[in-house]
């Protein structure tokens, strides 16, 4: 109707259109001034705060490295080492891909067919070469080429390859994966305090501001230091004896734990199978696993050491006591035999001395019978049987420690020579050092810490000290006895050896194959040194705890005696 004005003179209309037309200018102006005001608030005051997102989308934390893990002594058994992946970008090539294969074949040493092949893939992005070092990284960037680019990343590198490497563990920094001190110690290992930000161009160059600081910018973030308690000297020690019985003895797994009773601290901690961590991506889990953590088995008559322990606790027994040893008894349809039982049918009232040096399986378990079952179980408990002993290192199980109420005699009975429970390596060398330090069992630890964490190693009152001292006389004096290996030249120990008799896998009973086992600690007026051996399945020659692990430990315990230092204690006590 705007055009219809028929009705309207030509001065009207004329009117009318100029009003019409100042409305539309009016409204264009409007339209306009509300459009550059958006357009200031957006572009100048920012109300979408657009800059600060495109701000944030070129910031990158600057490259963080794990920390080093030390030996107590300083030599470093983990580290970070820079390297590179090399990419290709399709979209900014400037040369045909033959001519980039001929120019970096010689650089990557990769033939040139197979990397032009690779080019030719098809993909935007090419993965030309992983892992390339500093040195080669600083040879491509000198090839000025812009189709290339260089991914920055960490790579963890042990420089002693198998020393301790079931202690050390492994890290994939692609899964973010890791075992031993590197899972446990991993906030440590990564905490670089307040992590600094930077701005990056795509390529990711830094983006020099007013607020960037040059130093922080281009220097590589690294997390703590982590110091462990283990002695390179020893621990290569213990691997070296233990790779010898296991090759001697053509035995599947073993260990040699060397421990202060008195501060918990694992001086030594060998393990085989063992493993490179540098190459921990090829090995198998088997090799891979801490069994010594997880595995549990029968630790035989090195438990007769807890047991004695249990019995003078209890009051049952005193360190005079006499036990009757029939040389054969049987419970049920059980019947427990000596291993000499040929050559000393009956042996009648023997002493305590007697029984761990002959190592009674009738006496040990006669003892276990004086006690009542939740005498016995409590005081095995308070010495950590049946628990985590709380190390600082992943994969540790329980061990397996019957409630009492499911105990009938013949189990209480071979409870008493060590197949009533089944322990973990680390559980029992933990129980025996309670024997050294007066009763008090200290959380065992492979890492060195501060004063202001010292809550994380606790001491618990296993045993009433007179106790402790007692037993350690008893094993002091029939070593001192003894003819074993451990019976040392220069320093007196207490100590016990050890045979049992593997369990079947799949079905109930016992193999063939057998635990050697020995658990001693020196000098014994003053216990620095809790040495435990253990080698399952050896097969060539006489396997007993006297033959197979007793010759380990007297090498593993003179060894470590002169790298420490200790002043000889023979004579001393008798």
């Amino acid at each position: 109707e705007i055009w219809d004005m028929k009705n309207y003179s030509e001065k009207e209309k004329i009117k009318l259109v100029e009003k019409r037309i100042g409305c539309a200018h009016i409204l264009l102006l409007l339209f306009f001034i509300i459009a550059i005001g958006y357009l200031f608030a957006l572009q100048i005051v920012d109300i979408r705060h657009y800059k600060v997102k495109a701000k944030n989308q070129r910031y990158s934390k600057s490259f963080v490295m794990r920390g080093q893990i030390l030996d107590r002594n300083g030599l470093r058994l983990a580290t970070d080492q820079t390297s590179y992946n090399l990419y290709a970008h399709r979209e900014y090539f400037d040369h045909t891909p033959e001519e980039l294969a001929e120019i970096l074949s010689p650089v990557l040493e990769i033939d040139k067919k197979t990397l032009l092949n690779n080019i030719n893939k098809g993909a935007t992005v090419i993965l030309l070469k992983k892992d390339v070092d500093r040195q080669k990284a600083d040879e491509i960037k000198k090839l000025g080429l812009r189709e290339l680019s260089l991914d920055k990343k960490n790579e963890r590198v042990y420089p002693q390859e198998e020393l301790a490497a079931h202690i050390i563990g492994y890290y994939n920094p692609d899964a973010d994966t890791a075992s031993g001190v590197e899972l446990t110690a991993k906030n440590k290992l990564e905490n670089v305090g307040d992590k600094v930000v930077v701005q990056r161009t795509p390529k990711g160059d830094i983006i020099y501001d007013t607020e960037t600081d040059p130093v922080l910018a281009t220097t590589p973030q690294i997390g703590e230091t982590v110091t462990l308690t283990i002695d390179s000297a020893i621990q290569h020690v213990c691997e070296k004896e233990l790779l010898n019985i296991i090759n001697q003895k053509n035995a599947s797994r073993g260990t040699v734990l060397v421990m202060n009773p008195k501060n918990g601290e694992i001086l030594g901690y060998a393990v085989y199978p063992r493993y490179n961590p540098n190459n921990y991506k090829k090995v198998s889990a088997i090799n891979l696993k801490n069994w010594t953590l997880s595995d549990v088995y029968p630790p035989g008559s090195t438990f007769k050491t807890l047991t004695v322990a249990a019995g003078l606790e209890s009051g049952r027994i005193r360190p005079n006591s006499t036990v009757l040893d029939t040389g054969k008894m049987k419970l049920g349809n059980w019947t427990i035999t000596n291993y000499d039982y040929h050559k000393r049918p009956f042996p009648g009232q023997i002493s305590l001395v007697y029984l761990l040096e002959h190592s009674s399986n009738v006496g040990s378990a006669n003892i276990a019978l004086m006690m009542t079952p939740y005498e016995y179980y409590k005081i095995l408990s308070n010495l950590g049987i049946g628990k985590k002993t709380g190390i600082d290192l992943n994969g540790e199980s329980s061990g397996l420690l019957p409630k009492p109420k499911t105990w009938d005699k013949s189990r209480q009975a071979t409870m008493g020579y060590g197949y009533g429970a089944s322990v973990t390596v680390i559980q029992m060398a933990s129980a025996v050092s309670a024997l050294a330090n007066n009763g008090v069992r200290v959380t065992p630890h492979v890492i060195k810490y501060s004063p202001e964490e010292e809550e994380k190693i606790q001491h618990i009152q296993a045993l009433k000290p007179e106790t402790a001292r007692a037993v350690t006389k008893l094993l002091a004096q029939s070593i001192s006895k003894s003819k074993s290996p451990i019976n040392l030249d220069r320093y007196t120990v207490a100590g016990k050896t050890g045979t049992s008799r593997k369990p079947n896998e799949r079905r109930k009973g016992y193999s063939n194959s057998l635990y050697a086992s020995v658990i001693g600690y020196l000098p014994v007026q003053d216990p620095q040194l809790l040495i435990y051996v253990v080698v399952d399945g050896a097969s060539n020659g006489p396997v007993w705890g006297n033959t197979v692990a007793a010759p380990v430990f007297k090498e593993v315990a003179n060894q470590c005696a002169r790298i420490l230092n200790i002043p000889p204690d023979k004579n001393v006590v008798q």
